[in-house]
C-alpha cells in the first residue's frame, strides 16, 4: 500500500503537536521534501513483500465445542505435528494465545486483535514442532496479558479445575486449566509479571519462569522487552526440564539473549544430588500485610523444611529489597507497557530484534477503534503511563531501570550465601471469580493483588519455578524455588527433589 504523502495541512498539523510555528511558506518548503523521504517508505515495503512469510497452507482450526470447553479454557482447537519422533513424541501441547503459530488466529485474549491470523510460528512453536509434540491448540490469556487474574478474556472467565468459581489464575490462565484437568499434557505460557508461575501456583501445576533471555521471545505479542518471559507449564518437574531442553537456547532474533548463552541439559541436572544445597527462606516473602494468609505461609515453610530430608540446609534469610521490588516493577510494567505495547503498537522502536509488522499493523489500527473494550487493567495501565510519560517525561521509568541494578545485586548477594530462594508464590489460595457486574474496583484488585511475589524476579531476571506444595482447605498452594541467573538447573533440581519426597503432586479431582 502506497504512503500518501502529506499536504501542507497534515505537515501544520504535525507541526502544532510538537509546538512549532511554521509559517505557511516553510509548510510550502517542507512539503516536497517530506514527500521525497518517504519515497523510500514505498520502495521498503515494496522490498519485504519480496521477503515476507506465508502462513502453511496444510494447516486447520476450528472454534472449541462449548460443551467441550467447560472451563472456558481452550481459544481455538488444532492437531498440528510435524513429525512422528522426538523428546516430545505424542505429547499434547496447548500454546497460550499470545503465541505465534502460523495460519492460527491469535486473539491475546482482547478485541484490539480479534481476527488477527500469523503468517509465523514463534521460535518456541517452531522448536516444540521439531521435537514431535503436537499442537492441540491455543489456550486463552488474559487481555494483553495484562492480569493475574482469569478474568478479564473477552472470551470470558478461565475456570478453576479444583473450585470452578475460583480464578485460575493469570495470564496464562488457560494453559495452567488445560494442564491440572488433563485436557493437554504441557503448555507454553509467558512470564511479565507472575504470569506463568500464578495460574500454576492456583491450579497445582508446575510453572518455570526462565532466566530473563534463556528462552527465545521471538513471535510472542511483548509488554515490556525487559521483563518478556515464555516459559512452560506441566504437571511435573520432568516434563517442565524437558520442555526446556527444547526451547532453551539462541535464535539469533532476540536481543533478549546474551552471545554467549550456553543452555544446560536440565533433564540430565534432575538426577544431581541435592545434599549440602543451601535454602534461603525469603522473610519478606512471608507474611506481606493485608494479603499473605497464615495457612498458606505455613503450608509453604512445611513443604520447605521437608527439603531437609533430601539432605539440604534450610535457614531463614532477610532480604528487604524484596518488597522495594514490587515498586520498581510498578513503574517499569506501567510506563514501558504504555509505550510499548500501547503506543507502540506491541513492539515499539530501536529494537534490534525480528518485528512483525502484520500484527503491528493489525492491531494498531484495531486499538484505535476498539479501545472501550479494554479490560479494566489495560485501563488503569494506560491512564497512569500516559500521565506519567506527558506530565513528568517517564523520568521515573528511567529512575526504576536504574534501581534494577540494586534490585538484582540484592538477589545475588543472597544467593552467594544460598543456592536457592525459597518463598510462597503467592500470598493466598484462589479467590473467587468476580461478577461480570463488580465494581471496578473489585475487577482491578482480583487482577493484580496477588503478584507481590512473582513480580520482582521479572524485573530483575532470575529464573523461578512454582510446584505444588501442599493444599489448603482443599486448594493448592505453591511453593516458588529462584536461583542464580542462568542457573534454572538449580531450580529444577531442587523442584525435583521436593515432589520425589512428596510423593508426586496432586491433580484436581476429575482431572484425566
Amino acid at each position: 500500500m502506497a504512503v500518501r504523502p502529506p499536504g501542507k495541512d497534515d505537515l501544520a498539523a504535525i507541526a502544532r503537536g510538537y509546538g512549532m510555528h511554521l509559517s505557511d511558506e516553510d509548510l510550502g518548503s517542507f512539503e516536497p521534501m517530506v514527500a521525497g523521504l518517504l519515497s523510500s517508505y514505498d520502495a521498503v515495503e515494496e522490498l519485504y513483500a519480496q521477503t515476507a512469510p506465508q502462513p502453511p497452507a496444510n494447516r486447520t482450526w476450528k472454534q472449541p465445542d462449548p460443551g467441550g470447553n467447560p472451563l472456558g479454557a481452550w481459544y481455538v482447537r488444532t492437531e498440528i505435528a510435524e513429525r512422528p519422533d522426538g523428546p516430545l513424541a505424542g505429547r499434547r501441547v496447548a500454546i497460550k494465545d499470545n503465541i505465534e503459530v502460523a495460519g492460527v488466529p491469535m486473539m491475546n485474549g482482547s478485541r484490539t486483535l480479534e481476527g488477527f491470523v500469523p503468517s509465523r510460528d514463534a521460535t518456541v512453536v517452531t522448536r516444540l514442532l521439531a521435537a514431535g509434540a503436537t499442537i492441540t491448540g491455543k489456550s486463552v490469556c488474559e487481555d494483553l496479558c495484562f492480569s493475574g487474574g482469569s478474568h478479564t478474556s473477552v472470551t470470558g472467565p478461565v475456570r478453576n479445575p479444583w473450585d470452578t468459581d475460583r480464578t485460575t489464575g493469570g495470564s496464562s490462565s488457560g494453559s495452567a486449566a488445560l494442564v491440572a484437568s488433563g485436557e493437554a499434557d504441557l503448555a507454553m505460557g509467558g512470564d511479565q509479571g507472575g504470569s506463568v508461575r500464578i495460574p500454576s501456583s492456583w491450579c497445582g501445576t508446575v510453572g518455570h519462569k526462565p532466566t530473563h533471555g534463556l528462552v527465545p521471545y521471538t513471535g510472542a505479542f511483548p509488554i515490556e522487552f525487559t521483563i518478556d518471559h515464555l516459559g512452560p507449564i506441566t504437571r511435573t518437574v520432568a516434563d517442565a526440564a524437558l520442555m526446556l531442553n527444547v526451547i532453551a537456547g539462541r535464535d539469533g532474533w532476540d536481543p533478549r539473549q546474551p552471545a554467549d548463552l550456553r543452555p544446560e541439559d536440565y533433564v540430565a541436572a534432575l538426577g544431581q544430588d541435592v545434599t549440602g544445597l543451601r535454602a534461603g527462606l525469603v522473610s519478606e516473602g512471608f507474611g506481606i500485610p493485608d494479603l499473605s494468609e497464615e495457612r498458606v505461609d505455613q503450608t509453604v515453610r512445611v513443604a520447605a523444611d521437608r527439603l531437609r530430608e533430601a539432605g539440604m540446609q534450610v535457614e531463614d534469610v532477610s532480604i528487604p529489597w524484596h518488597r522495594h521490588a514490587m515498586h520498581v516493577w510498578n513503574v517499569i510494567a506501567t510506563d514501558g507497557a504504555t509505550v510499548q505495547m500501547v503506543d507502540g503498537n506491541a513492539y515499539g522502536w530501536n529494537w534490534d530484534g525480528l518485528y512483525d509488522p502484520e500484527l503491528i499493523a493489525y492491531y494498531g489500527k484495531q486499538r484505535l477503534e476498539v479501545p472501550d473494550a479494554w479490560s479494566e487493567t489495560v485501563k488503569l495501565v494506560v491512564l497512569g503511563g500516559r500521565y506519567s510519560v506527558e506530565k513528568y517525561q517517564a523520568r521515573h521509568y528511567a529512575m526504576a531501570r536504574n534501581l534494577v541494578f540494586e534490585v538484582r545485586r540484592q538477589y545475588d548477594e543472597a544467593l552467594s550465601r544460598f543456592d536457592v530462594l525459597v518463598m510462597p508464590t503467592l500470598p493466598m489460595v484462589a479467590t473467587p471469580i468476580p461478577a461480570a457486574s463488580d465494581p471496578r474496583e473489585v475487577q482491578i484488585g482480583r487482577a493484580l493483588e496477588m503478584i507481590p511475589n512473582t513480580a520482582p524476579f521479572d524485573i530483575s531476571g532470575h529464573p523461578a519455578i512454582s510446584v505444588p506444595a501442599g493444599l489448603a482447605d482443599g486448594l493448592p498452594v505453591g511453593m516458588m524455588i529462584v536461583g542464580k541467573r542462568f542457573d534454572d538447573a538449580a531450580c529444577l533440581r531442587v523442584a525435583h527433589a521436593f515432589e520425589r519426597l512428596a510423593g508426586g503432586f496432586p491433580a484436581p479431582p476429575g482431572a484425566a
